[in-house]
């Protein structure tokens, strides 16, 4: 039996298929193979159309299909993850009435922070666990006051992953982890949250069904099945929003684990077993995977923008030419711990939410032309960076998280052994690398659903462990030392 995962991303949909029962991926593919289109018709403004999801989607489909050979009568579920805080909004006949409003869209900044201002920190924080912001709420209210007569239309809204799963299924339904990423979700009341829907005018109808994230959501229906090259019948069984997703693909289910990404941009994303929320928003808060009204488990969200940005602005204006990124690094690792007092702050790809949207940029700070050279300035690059992390991570911890342990793929800037070292001797962590992806977790979360496997630890008993590295005793003052340096800079 197989496993079908998609992972629907704003570059390109991945496709992979999973043996079920020996947790390897048999066939993956992509598309588009170029980086799909964003429109911005103005300034700020970020939008896809849904419907180039569903073609993308059919290609990735029809790659796998072909290369595995698979008969599609053996796929026993279906999962989804998908980019987070989108906006897909269709009328009672299930027709897309405008374009996405996808993540990286800011036009409703300003209708979050006017709703933080006149609902009341207090009130957003303890009921949404963040402020309205900008998501998907937030884009909604945009819509309602800017296209009136198009917002009259809407029958429901939806999340990307909840229009891929429409139209799969023919179903029109969420997920709590789903509501919570849009600002929804009341997790003191545990419904929709009515007071922001009060406050922006949104009925509550529109909001779709909720279904659990692991259960049968829908099945594949005849028409999809025709234009996908599957069998109807197939049941989606899971979905999830890409962040979340990618702790599930690390198996992060439980209170004190961590996963980590750190590619053009860097990603800490923790599970919480208690209830709370950061008073300053510098951390995102949604419910995990696995949360449910039983059981507390939160996914604290940790953003930052200047992260391998940076890696790469250094090896094109410092690296000699012709250095690889594996030169780069043994490059830097010539430097000691600290790299001699030179501290670098990663901030300059924008505003950074961990500093309260602060625009600081990025900077270099302690330099000796006397005593220090290439090395250093590499070296404290890339604990710059640590160093960022580890400023969120001890916002977890004043939010009540015990951080042990860090899953990350074995990818981007977790390549690097000084990467790895210093995450792991100033957090204290234990750093675990795995060989996975979004979609293969989302077939894997859609095992789950259909009650193939046991719980998340059979699921991912066959997640591949590259490498294991834990902190050095011997070092972990001088990493302690370089951070408080670091901190006292910013």
């Amino acid at each position: 039996m197989y496993l079908l995962g998609y992972d629907i991303g704003s570059s390109s949909v991945k496709a992979s298929l999973v043996d079920a029962q020996s947790g390897a991926c048999v066939a993956t593919s992509f598309a588009p193979k170029s980086e799909a289109p964003i429109m911005a018709l103005k300034p700020g403004w970020a939008e896809q159309n849904p419907e180039d999801w569903w073609s993308y989607l059919k290609q990735a489909t029809s790659d796998i299909m072909a290369a595995s050979k698979a008969n599609p009568k053996d796929i026993a579920a279906i999962g989804i993850s998908y980019q987070m805080h989108g906006l897909v909004c269709v009328d009672k006949n299930k027709k897309v009435l405008r374009p996405a409003i996808i993540w990286c869209d800011s036009r409703a900044v300003p209708y979050g922070n006017k709703a933080l201002q006149e609902l009341g920190k207090s009130q957003c924080l303890t009921h949404l666990l963040n402020g309205p912001g900008n998501f998907t709420a937030s884009k909604l209210a945009w819509v309602k006051e800017n296209e009136p007569a198009l917002f009259e239309k809407i029958d429901h809204i939806m999340l990307p992953g909840d229009y891929i799963a429409m139209r799969l299924t023919d179903v029109i339904s969420t997920t709590i982890s789903g509501l919570s990423e849009g600002m929804f979700w009341d997790f003191q009341n545990n419904q929709p949250a009515k007071f922001l829907l009060d406050y922006y005018g949104i009925p509550e109808s529109m909001i779709p069904e909720i279904k659990p994230t692991f259960s049968e959501q829908g099945r594949v229906t005849e028409k999809a099945a025709k234009e996908l090259g599957l069998v109807a019948g197939i049941p989606v069984t899971y979905r999830g929003g890409d962040q979340p997703n990618n702790a599930l693909s690390l198996n992060v289910f439980e209170p004190g684990e961590i996963a980590a990404t750190a590619g053009t941009s860097g990603v800490v994303y923790g599970v919480n077993g208690e209830m709370s929320y950061d008073p300053k928003s510098r951390v995102n808060t949604f419910a995990h995977v696995n949360h449910t009204k039983d059981q507390t488990r939160l996914g604290i969200l940790l953003c930052i923008n200047g992260t391998g940005i940076l890696n790469a602005w250094t090896k094109r204006n410092i690296v000699p030419e012709g250095l690889s990124y594996n030169d780069m690094n043994i490059l830097a690792s010539q430097a000691p711990i600290g790299a001699a007092g030179v501290s670098v702050l990663p901030f300059g790809n924008g505003a950074e939410r961990v500093l309260e949207n602060k625009e600081v940029g990025c900077s270099f700070h302690g330099i000796n032309f006397n005593i220090h050279n290439r090395s250093h300035l590499l070296r404290a690059a890339q604990e710059g960076i640590v160093f960022s992390f580890m400023y969120g991570i001890e916002i977890m911890e004043e939010m009540g998280m015990s951080i042990n342990k860090i899953h990350a793929g074995n990818a981007n800037m977790f390549l690097s052994p000084l990467f790895r070292d210093t995450l792991a001797g100033v957090s204290g962590a234990t750093i675990e690398l795995y060989d996975t992806d979004g979609s293969i977790g989302a077939a894997k979360g859609a095992g789950m659903g259909v009650g193939m496997y046991k719980d998340h630890n059979e699921a991912f008993a066959s997640l591949q462990k590259i490498k294991v590295i834990e902190p050095k005793a011997a070092d972990m003052h001088a990493y302690e030392d370089a951070y408080n340096l670091w901190k006292s800079r910013i």
